[in-house]
């Protein structure tokens, strides 16, 4: 073995974290029982988040590990798992996945260099037939990566990204990020430990060839909602976060995006109630030149799959989906002031508090000042 390798092959911990998963989760447990890798250097960690459709009972028919989640959150669960496995590679799937057998091997093959801290790869709809599932691997405003060279960087690149349904960490790197982020929740959740690890200095490997098949979603309200809590997770992430570059680049979007749409709403809401024709046109106009150029970037896949409907809706999907990502955002933004506005609140309400059992009777009076605290300290003495 040469100086710069690691041991090969190394072992591999599976973690899905699962939470009312019963509708999809049997297929991904079966494709799991085909991964073609030793078994003396693989395990599986089922991760439930307290599921009530019947996901435990399935998940208890396979030879897996199942634990329940310590905490709150899809990040929370990922932690359970690097705690309940022993891998020096930890690899994680969803509960709506379905894995190719060589899935593990062609993670693994990507690990040979120690420096290398990540492995990502592509995610493709599980349905190929479905008008949804379909445009979610098609759209140019892609949420799940697709790309079709292997590429070995440090820094992550937000125009081809991972996605945490096909990821796995060198279990060492992911230490020295202390894991990942529990304050992180609906979106960007996988990402932010990935631009982390960069950072340490570590290699981040995407390649096509280690894959997963994704159930999207398939109903439009489901779609938008998934989107909805993206632009949450966004907000959450501009918190938790704020001089990420992920962060920065959400910021940037979340005011150029916010400023396009109250623009909009504003010139509607003016035309509508004064009456008047050149505030809707401008809007209307503004709406239709958008619509114009995506439909000419869709019109080399219309042609290629002989499907002109694609032209036609694949714009309004991507315009729908960016506005709900942006409500999304502000709603949590909103949702945060109202949350620190509560706490500072109570905070002025009673400003110091102590146990009882350390000063019994300081918690049922209120201090204004420090010197009424200090006699009171005093007294105590």
């Amino acid at each position: 073995m040469r100086e710069n390798e690691t041991e090969y092959p190394p072992s591999i911990s599976v973690i899905v974290p699962v939470k009312n998963s019963a509708k999809t989760i049997g297929v991904l447990m079966e494709s799991l029982m085909g991964l073609e890798y030793d078994p003396g250097k693989l395990e599986i960690v089922v991760v439930d988040g307290n599921s009530s459709d019947g996901t435990r009972k399935i998940v208890e028919e396979y030879p897996v590990l199942l634990v329940d989640e310590e905490g709150k959150g899809l990040n929370a669960a990922r932690n359970t798992g690097i705690k309940w496995s022993t891998g020096e590679i930890v690899a994680y799937t969803d509960g709506d996945c379905v894995v190719p057998p060589d899935w593990v091997r062609s993670i693994a093959r990507n690990f040979r260099s120690p420096m290398v801290g990540f492995v990502g790869g592509n995610v493709e709809g599980y349905d190929k037939e479905d008008f949804l599932s379909i445009y979610m691997d098609e759209t140019f405003f892609n949420v799940k990566p697709s790309f079709k060279w292997r590429q070995v960087a440090t820094r992550l690149n937000l125009g081809k990204f991972p996605a945490g349904c096909n990821m796995a960490f060198r279990r060492d790197a992911l230490a020295k990020i202390d894991y990942f982020d529990e304050r992180i929740e609906y979106g960007f959740d996988d990402l932010i430990p990935v631009e982390e690890v960069g950072d340490k200095g570590f290699r981040i490997v995407l390649d096509p060839e280690v894959y997963v098949y994704h159930q999207h979603r398939t109903h439009l309200g489901n779609m938008l909602l998934q989107h909805f809590r993206y632009g949450r997770g966004g907000a959450k992430l501009m918190r938790a976060k704020r001089f990420s570059k992920l962060a920065q680049w959400f910021t940037t979007y979340l005011i150029s995006s916010t400023f396009s749409l109250a623009l909009t709403s504003a010139l509607l809401a003016l035309g509508l109630l004064l009456n008047q024709r050149g505030p809707l046109e401008i809007a209307l106009g503004t709406f239709t030149f958008f619509y114009a150029v995506l439909t000419v970037l869709y019109l080399e896949t219309a042609l290629r799959t002989r499907s002109l409907r694609k032209m036609l809706f694949y714009p309004i999907l991507d315009i729908t989906r960016g506005v709900v990502f942006t409500l999304g955002g502000l709603t949590q933004l909103m949702k945060e002031k109202e949350e620190s506005d509560g706490r500072t609140q109570r905070e002025n309400d009673y400003p110091l508090e102590f146990p009882r059992d350390v000063y019994p009777f300081i918690n049922t009076k209120r201090w204004d000042d420090e010197r009424s605290l200090l006699s009171a300290l005093m007294l105590c003495g």
